[in-house]
């Protein structure tokens, strides 16, 4: 097996304009799928308007001109010397190539050149797979925050959001 297999795809990385609504949307909602425990999906275009109004979108596109789709996507909100960053979604066909960890450095890149010094995420305490991948890109639990679903849980389900944290 050749170094290629490890390296990273070649993505190029840009701010989402309202155009590209559709995509994003479609790969949010694709890469949350398997979070059965709320209803309805992830988010929707009417989200997607209101979420741009506060922050932006950084997507990931493979392949070049009439070619390229979209792969991956993540929301950043610069809020003083805090930059925050939520519904990372990589799109299930290109997950474990790297994808995730890009799209982490890509917020962390906006969010320095914006003068953040730290950077917050939320994580939802039903994804116990989450922490461990951002500790190990220098993430720490920080605190939790009362979980404000934007869809229904399921009945009978509990669940708060766990804060993480990283000096940039």
């Amino acid at each position: 097996m050749g170094m290629s297999a490890v390296q990273s795809p070649r993505v190029r990385l840009r701010v989402a304009t309202a155009a590209d609504a559709g995509a994003v949307v479609a790969v949010t909602n694709d890469a949350f799928a398997m979070e059965t425990f709320l209803s309805g999906t992830r988010t929707d275009f009417e989200r997607f308007d209101e979420l741009l109004r506060a922050g932006e979108f950084l997507v990931a596109e493979l392949g070049e001109g009439e070619a390229a789709r979209m792969v991956a996507s993540v929301y950043v909100e610069l809020r003083g010397e805090r930059g925050y960053f939520g519904m990372l979604a990589v799109d299930p066909s290109c997950q474990g190539m790297g994808l995730g960890r890009i799209m982490v450095e890509a917020a962390e890149n906006h969010c320095r050149r914006h003068g953040c010094r730290y950077l917050d995420l939320t994580v939802l305490s039903l994804r116990p797979e989450l922490p461990p991948f951002y500790r190990k890109l220098g993430y720490a639990e920080s605190g939790t925050e009362p979980f404000r679903p934007s869809r229904p849980l399921r009945p009978g389900i509990e669940c708060h959001c766990i804060v993480m944290s990283k000096a940039l």
